[in-house]
């Protein structure tokens, strides 16, 4: 097996794990600090957006997932003012909602921030670990 066979196996795990926590932070989130449930679920949005980059991007260093998760994830935030009918469509699904959202808040850009940086902090510590 190759070293970028094992890195996306270990991103394919961090992006289940992080998908499977988001969902039970929304599902859930009556059972959560306050605080924790406001802001979990964008934040581990965007830490699955850096997990799959890094599986696309297994070669790319931890600045350029840090870059295009941040672009990805305020792209989509800002795509949140657009709002023609077909889109908006897009968004009453389950899926479309998860992935697009439904409104603008200038909030989850920083949580996007935190959680993009979560992310990559796990993802220093697990490459100093495998050393």
């Amino acid at each position: 097996m190759t070293a970028a066979t094992r890195k996306r196996i270990i991103y394919t795990f961090m992006i289940i794990v992080t998908i499977i926590l988001g969902l039970s932070s929304r599902k859930y989130d009556d059972a959560l600090p306050l605080f924790v449930a406001e802001n979990a679920g964008d934040m581990l949005w965007a830490m699955m957006v850096y997990f799959g980059f890094r599986f696309l991007l297994v070669r790319s260093d931890l600045r350029t997932a840090i870059i295009l998760s941040l672009l990805f994830s305020f792209g989509i935030e800002f795509s949140q003012l657009y709002q023609a009918d077909w889109i908006n469509q897009l968004r009453g699904t389950v899926l479309g909602a998860l992935i697009l959202g439904h409104g603008f808040l200038a909030a989850d850009l920083i949580r996007y921030c935190f959680g993009v940086m979560a992310a990559a902090v796990l993802d220093h510590m697990i490459i100093i670990l495998k050393r």
